[in-house]
């Protein structure tokens, strides 16, 4: 890469879980997912990548102070695939927050792929081939590797092991709750386990494909989460909100990852923004997105 000055300014976007089954928990301490990830290109942080004029790494968020630290995806992916390739960078790096924290939307894996995928095309002949690229991704955390992939995907394991998803939800619009609520995912793991002492055993969408590269269209998903029962029960205003988007004409509707946000899926844009209206009532923050 140059020595010289360069700026990059990058789109790191979220992500919904259409699909989400815990199928037990694995000897490692894992849990092991059946999930349906979705791109949420309309909603993003932006990331900012600047020279630095030494070998040194420094995080600005202007939103947040307290993800200005070594704790942040963006620095410890930096970190990691420097000690990977030798490719290491100084770098001034500005992340500007939009994407709420803590929801289930996974904006931060998602600003730790994007800095992944960044060093890895400026990498020259140290760049990783995809399928290393996503090792170390996993090593990061679960959802990081999907945000290396250009679409929907299915994903097993703890949701390293991904496939290609053809969804068809062209025409349908995209509406995503907030809730002022945060989920603690370890706390949700913890009561899922203390209701389920067997795996799921209900069959999926349709087989996910993950040795093929062509895998069945679903066009609407069904929307399921397996967390839903013991978040709802804790926060039953999430379990009002889900109702609420059922009311407005919602063809599917679930929460995304472990919480606090949930999504609907309507076919037709007035129904969503009936949808929208009832729930701004509520002081949710709400987006929207044309699929």
């Amino acid at each position: 890469m140059s020595t010289t000055d360069f700026e990059s300014i990058l789109a790191s976007p979220a992500k919904i879980n259409l699909f989400l089954r815990i199928l037990g928990l694995r000897e490692d301490g894992y849990h092991e997912l059946h999930t349906l990830f979705y791109p949420v290109t309309s909603l993003f942080d932006t990331i900012r990548i600047e020279s630095s004029h030494d070998d040194s790494m420094y995080m600005r968020c202007p939103e947040n102070p307290d993800l200005e630290s070594t704790g942040n995806l963006i620095y410890k992916a930096w970190k990691a695939f420097g000690e990977a390739t030798g490719f290491q960078p100084g770098l001034f790096v500005t992340l500007n927050k939009r994407i709420p924290m803590g929801g289930g939307l996974g904006g931060g894996s998602s600003n730790g792929a994007t800095m992944l995928r960044w060093l890895n095309e400026n990498a020259g002949s140290k760049a990783l081939p995809q399928d290393e690229l996503i090792q170390l991704a996993a090593r990061l955390g679960a959802d990081v590797p999907f945000f290396l992939m250009d679409g929907p995907a299915w994903a097993e394991g703890i949701g390293e092991k991904l496939a290609p998803a053809d969804i068809d939800l062209s025409g349908m619009t995209l509406v995503i709750i907030c809730p002022d609520i945060h989920v603690d995912t370890p706390w949700a793991f913890r009561a899922w386990d203390e209701c389920n002492s067997s795996p799921q055993q209900e069959e999926a969408l349709t087989t996910t494909g993950l040795d093929n590269k062509n895998p069945s269209p679903v066009s609407p998903p069904a929307a399921v989460n397996d967390f839903e029962p013991v978040v709802f029960a804790k926060f039953p205003t999430l379990r009002k909100a889900k109702e609420k988007l059922i009311i407005s004409g919602a063809a599917a509707a679930a929460m995304s990852g472990s919480g606090a946000s949930l999504f609907g899926l309507f076919r037709d844009r007035k129904s969503a923004m009936s949808a929208v209206q009832a729930l701004e009532n509520d002081g949710f923050e709400i987006f929207t997105m044309d699929c």
